[in-house]
């Protein structure tokens, strides 16, 4: 499947982009962020805490155990704080 994937803040600094897309056959967020940390030491960087990470799927909060089935976009962002 193609996925559009979006990162904010530190993760875009560490990975280099704001945006791509990308083909996987990951079937969970966990899997996703399996496959993109093993792409280079950026990306192993920016995905190395996942207690940091926050992810959404198609704009919806979601687990890191949560499906990818039909989803279009996934976003990855370091935890919100109020304000």
């Amino acid at each position: 499947m193609t996925l559009q994937i979006r990162y904010f803040a530190w993760m875009r600094e560490r990975v280099g982009t704001a945006t791509e897309s990308i083909e996987t056959e990951a079937a969970t967020v966990a899997e996703l962020i399996a496959e993109l940390s093993a792409r280079d030491e950026g990306y192993a960087l920016a995905f190395s805490d996942i207690a940091a990470i926050r992810a959404a799927v198609d704009q919806t909060l979601v687990d890191m155990d949560a499906s990818l089935e039909g989803a279009r976009e996934v976003a990855f962002f370091p935890p919100m704080t109020g304000g």
